[in-house]
């Protein structure tokens, strides 16, 4: 039993590479069908912007670096004041210096100590800045994040990147060319004969003779209707080893759902077939019609274990002349039905149709 799908070839992991950075673009390294390694250099934007960026914030932080130093000399003037005045005021008993000028003192010491607190924050975040700078330098740089092969390039030299919401995709990366899947969209009458680790096979346009391998790894429970048809997106394992196949190439694949080996087979035509024998045997007809009814003969004794609902009756020749049996059938794959009964052997007739001229075939 198969079932049949249709989709499209798809690396197994694809990248698609976009700018964070607004920017024009400098130089382009690859191009399409290159292999690229993982850090290797493929787009470079104007960094003049980036570098003045990145000067200004150097000399940013050198200046609340400044600012920290000039903070930490005014507090250890204004702690020294403070400390003096405390001597003073032991060795006076308290006398002098006044309570004002203790508090004045004080509150001096208090301002250096915030003042030095406040330059070091700036210098916190002067140091962010640089850093940000130096991060947006190195992303004017765009590398590969993967080891691959470039499937498509979208930019030139000279072109302006807008970075945004959506980045917009420079270039597409396929990690491994020599395993692909293949996404197939299967009818939802036949998603339930499908399943992980069934064998399948495929063809493309490309070699149309040539049957490629392939293994269902997963399918999909969330549905696509399109022009009101229900299908499921099942995905097969590819080995492309030749890379004879290409990302996008249009597929039909055939599922293998179930198999059976060393059964009896019967044209699905015997299974609907069926002599009016009703009407012969009123007619009284003596024609090949009256000799398609039903005989009490060992092939229409129902065998033990088959249930009424299950079992069907086909017609036989045996000895020129038309027996019915009782079969139970299994599997088709849409022209033969497995069937198994303790009447049938391989080889014998069975009659799959009846001529105008009553003649049975």
């Amino acid at each position: 039993m198969t079932v049949t799908a249709n989709g499209t070839l798809q690396p197994t992991h694809k990248v698609d590479i976009g700018s964070e950075l607004s920017g024009t673009v400098a130089r382009v390294l690859v191009d399409v069908n290159d292999r690229v390694r993982k850090g290797q250099l493929l787009v470079e934007l104007d960094t003049d912007k980036l570098r003045d960026q990145g000067a200004r914030s150097d000399a940013t932080l050198l200046a609340a670096q400044a600012r920290v130093r000039q903070a930490e000399a005014t507090l250890a003037d204004a702690r020294g004041q403070w400390q003096r005045l405390q001597e003073v005021s032991r060795l006076s008993g308290g006398k002098v210096p006044s309570q004002t000028e203790m508090a004045s003192a004080e509150a001096v010491r208090a301002r250096a100590e915030a003042d030095l607190a406040n330059a070091k924050a700036g210098v916190a975040d002067a140091a962010a800045a640089r850093s940000l700078d130096q991060t947006n330098l190195r992303k004017a740089s765009i590398r590969s994040p993967v080891d691959g092969i470039v499937l498509s390039r979208s930019v030139e030299p000279g072109n302006a990147v807008a970075a945004s919401l959506q980045a917009v995709t420079l270039f597409t990366l396929a990690e491994d060319l020599l395993q692909l899947k293949l996404n197939v969209n299967v009818d939802e009458a036949d998603v339930g004969r499908v399943s992980d680790g069934q064998k399948a096979s495929f063809t493309v346009g490309a070699y149309p003779n040539r049957d490629y391998p392939a293994v269902v790894t997963r399918v999909a429970f969330g549905s696509t209707i399109k022009d009101n048809v229900v299908t499921y997106v099942a995905e097969l394992k590819v080995s492309n080893d030749d890379l004879t196949l290409r990302p996008g190439m249009t597929a039909t694949a055939v599922i293998t759902s179930s198999e059976r080996e060393g059964v009896l087979l019967v044209p699905n035509a015997a299974l609907r077939y069926s002599p009016e024998a009703a009407q012969a045997a009123a007619s009284g007809s003596t024609g090949i019609v009256s000799r398609l009814m039903p005989r009490p003969t060992s092939g229409t004794t129902r065998r033990a274990g088959v249930r009424a609902a299950a079992a069907r009756q086909i017609w036989v020749l045996q000895n020129g002349q038309p027996q019915a049996v009782l079969v139970t059938p299994g599997a088709s794959d849409g022209r033969m039905t497995e069937v198994t009964s303790d009447h049938l052997q391989p080889g014998m007739a069975v009659i799959v149709d009846q001529s105008g001229a009553g003649a049975a075939k």
